[in-house]
């Protein structure tokens, strides 16, 4: 399968636990970089996250978010009860003693022990939201595959446009060839030089080698192909398919300067616009 660099993928969970929502999304990039925006208290999963994502991705801009709202903001309070009577008898005493002074209920509860949180249990609740976030992943990776279908399409769709029009110019070939040879000895005709008809027919072979592209449309053909291959195989392959987009410029620049005619000059150039709408789409690829 072909896979793009772009995706996104969005999750929310919740639970006794609490509540968190995943969000990953990527944009292509040379070689794979991760940006992962997690909360303090949970960023002890960045080594797992960025070893899972190493594990699933080749290339591209990833950037993860998880928003996490812990359950035990809204856990019940439990009061160390006799602490409190203990701190209130004692603050009773000293001020009777004193003569002076009242009681502060809130300074009572203030005291270490006196109020307790039910503390969550940090290995569980990281496996939970590793396990979100595995879901998640396969989300994403199923976006960049979707995408990377149609990029396949559009790329294929382009192929075959080469293949027709590189067909189109070798079959215009020979009469390309015959009009170039006519007009040479209508040249010397109107010159009205004699020349020896061997010389001649090699100047028009010298001509014909000039202008000959059967070469590079070969080479084009056995790109195509490749390309094909390439296509089929998946992977990461947009490396390579990079490279197959040099191998076809070179080809069509050659064309290019061999055209001496409009519609050979007019094939070429719609093969340059062919292989730069490919290479825009590789980009893409990872």
């Amino acid at each position: 399968m072909i896979h793009s660099m772009t995706g996104y993928a969005r999750k929310e969970f919740k639970g006794d636990w609490g509540n968190a929502v995943w969000e990953i999304r990527s944009v292509n990039q040379r070689y794979l970089e991760t940006y992962l925006r997690l909360p303090e208290q949970l960023r002890g999963l960045e080594p797992i996250l960025r070893e899972r994502f190493r594990k699933q991705l080749e290339r591209g801009k990833v950037e993860c978010n998880l928003r996490f709202e812990s359950q035990s903001a809204n856990a019940q309070i439990h009061v160390n009860e006799a602490l409190a009577e203990q701190l209130i008898d004692n603050a009773l005493w000293v001020i009777d003693r004193a003569g002076q002074g009242q009681l502060n209920p809130l300074d009572v509860l203030r005291w270490p022990g006196v109020i307790a949180a039910q503390e969550q249990d940090m290995d569980e609740l990281n496996t939970i939201l590793l396990a979100g976030f595995d879901e998640v992943l396969a989300l994403f990776i199923e976006s960049r595959q979707s995408e990377g279908e149609k990029l396949a399409t559009v790329i294929e769709q382009r192929l075959e446009a080469i293949q027709g029009e590189s067909a189109k110019v070798r079959t215009l070939m020979p009469q390309i060839l015959e009009w170039q040879r006519q007009k040479l000895i209508d040249r010397l005709a109107e010159a009205k030089l004699e020349l020896d008809p061997a010389r001649v027919e090699q100047e028009i072979i010298l001509l014909a080698q000039r202008i000959d592209v059967a070469e590079e449309l070969d080479r084009l053909g056995m790109h195509i192909t490749e390309t094909h291959k390439i296509l089929k195989k998946g992977g990461a392959c947009g490396r390579r398919l990079d490279f197959m987009m040099q191998e076809f410029n070179r080809e069509s620049n050659t064309l290019g300067s061999k055209s001496i005619n409009a519609e050979t000059t007019q094939s070429a150039v719609e093969l340059k616009v062919l292989i730069e709408q490919m290479r825009e789409q590789i980009q893409n690829i990872e």
